[in-house]
């Protein structure tokens, strides 16, 4: 995995949540340390007034502090009234420059903040939908959606084709960090799922740590993409027909894959291991899921290359190597075989 600040690293497409203070109270203490600046300024010049010249009628009141106060902190001056004595011209050079500058800068950091800002997160969001085609969803980012994104990334997914939705700002921060598109939001709702194009999706992976959020979630994209595959996350074996019916694709319970790989270690030592070893990245063996090939069409599923053919789909229906169907491929054949992993 590169570091963030690796050049190599893959530009990282994402967007940002808005500042937790109402618009009111930000805007309010932008104008508020700009008047207690102003003030302290016009502070020190109604005391060091004898030290500034009106060019005008050689006379300094108020009303010429005042002016002369706002002109300096926001430009450089207009030459009608202008510093004389060391001490003012001092004080204008070390402390109402460097004001000058701040002010400046808190100005431009409001109108990017209130306007420029906004309109660029539209033009980088619509830049970031434009680009989102057979991408993969991830709905929740806990435990089971960060290892699902890490296990597609282990297997070369590009991490700008991943798109996280989650509420929180902690683990978007992590999924950011990962190199994928992170979006703040409830994936529950029909305008998060379509600001990231749910429809031009390759998959969604639902994975919310409640099951009826991620039911709840499954039931929208389901019917916001009626052929978009979709893998969700129960704990529950009750909720899992529930799932199904709301329109996922896939179900997994953790638990009863646990359960699983905990009988099968007790009919062989190596049994879960070697179930680990096909589910997972890095070992020495995978499972890979293809359309079956022309070239494939009419021979037996044992004849599949380069890989060890187990289970044929046909028509929605799973065939085992050892079935009679399985003596003959047909085209529209999905195959799922044991492939040598990759060194």
């Amino acid at each position: 995995m590169f570091h963030r600040d690796d050049p190599r690293a893959p530009a990282i497409a994402f967007l940002r949540r808005r500042s937790g203070l109402p618009i009111w109270a930000d805007l309010g203490w932008r104008v508020g340390i700009i008047l207690l600046l102003v003030t302290l300024v016009l502070i020190v010049h109604w005391i060091e007034r004898d030290g500034l010249l009106d060019t005008l009628d050689r006379e300094i009141s108020f009303t010429d502090v005042l002016y002369f106060t706002t002109v300096t902190v926001t430009t450089v001056g207009y030459g009608d009234i202008v510093p004389v004595s060391t001490t003012t011209r001092l004080f204008e050079t070390f402390f109402v420059t460097p004001i000058r500058i701040f002010v400046w800068l808190l100005f431009f950091g409001t109108a990017y903040h209130f306007v420029l800002r906004s309109s660029w997160h539209r033009w980088r969001m619509a830049r970031i939908q434009k680009t989102l085609q057979d991408h993969i969803i991830v709905a929740g980012y806990g435990t089971s959606g960060s290892e699902a994104v890490r296990e597609l990334i282990a297997r070369n997914i590009d991490r700008r084709r991943i798109v996280v939705i989650d509420g929180s700002e902690a683990s978007l921060a992590l999924a950011e960090a990962a190199g994928c598109n992170v979006l703040k939001g409830d994936a529950t709702r029909d305008q998060t799922l379509n600001d990231v194009r749910v429809q031009k999706a390759q998959a969604v992976i639902v994975s919310a740590g409640r099951d009826d959020t991620s039911i709840l979630i499954t039931l929208t994209a389901r019917a916001l993409a009626a052929k978009v595959p979709i893998s969700t996350v129960v704990r529950a074996t009750d909720n899992e027909d529930l799932a199904r019916q709301a329109g996922a694709t896939t179900v997994i319970n953790p638990a009863s894959f646990a359960g699983l790989l905990l009988a099968g270690s007790c009919q062989g030592s190596h049994i879960a291991d070697y179930i680990a070893d096909l589910a997972a990245t890095g070992g020495q063996v995978r499972l890979n899921e293809r359309p079956v090939a022309p070239e494939e069409v009419g021979k037996p599923l044992s004849a599949v290359s380069p890989g060890l053919g187990v289970r044929i789909y046909r028509a929605g229906r799973a065939i085992s190597f050892w079935d009679e169907e399985a003596q003959m491929l047909y085209g529209g054949d999905l195959v799922v075989e044991i492939l040598p992993e990759k060194p």
